[in-house]
């Protein structure tokens, strides 16, 4: 597998020992936890606090975090989490490069390969300003798939931005919003028409 470099900036976080059970990666020390939720990491499930899986190789790529009871290392832990999620890759390259520019990045409200996204110094006294989805280069999205995303981030009163990510694993924005044409009214009078 070919991961381009982790960008120059990493968020300093202490040490996590984390543990899998199924498909989850757990947290168990509180303390950790604390730290955790107040840089936007990871989530309370019930009785659990559980690191989404992008998040995990964020931190592993970062070198901190260890999984208990086993010696894994970002490539292995990447296998085992592409078992679950194909997408995995994609989500994993926006929400680093995203972590990378300052920003934090929530899981977002199911548009694809999407992330609810805080400006910087934001997250837990505002509400997240973008919805970010990642697109991979060459994938086929149809218009109206695409169009039916960005008109339901709006209505949400977030702006809407696309992150393409390039074969090379770059990661290239575009902020999308609605264009309505409402002069589109077909011509019959241009010849082959």
């Amino acid at each position: 597998m070919s991961v381009p470099p982790a960008p120059e900036k990493q968020e300093e976080v202490q040490a996590v020992e984390a543990r899998i059970s199924g498909s989850r990666i757990l947290v168990d020390d509180v303390r950790v936890q604390d730290e955790l939720r107040t840089r936007g990491y990871g989530e309370k499930e019930g009785d659990d606090y559980v690191l989404k899986p992008y998040e995990a190789l964020y931190l592993m790529q970062a070198k901190r975090l260890t999984v208990k009871g086993k010696e894994m290392t970002f490539d292995s832990l990447f296998e085992f989490l592409l078992k679950h999620d194909r997408n995995i890759m994609t989500r994993f390259l926006v929400y680093r490069d995203l972590k990378s520019r300052g920003y934090v990045a929530k899981e977002g409200f199911g548009f694809g390969d999407d992330f609810r996204v805080y400006e910087r110094g934001e997250y837990e006294k505002k509400p997240a300003r973008y919805v970010v989805f990642g697109v991979s280069e060459g994938a086929n999205v149809s218009a109206k798939d695409f169009a039916s995303a960005v008109e339901e981030i709006e209505k949400m009163g977030k702006d809407a931005v696309v992150a393409v990510i390039e074969r090379r694993g770059e990661v290239i924005y575009y902020k999308a919003s609605r264009m309505r044409f409402a002069q589109n009214k077909h011509d019959t009078s241009i010849p082959g028409k």
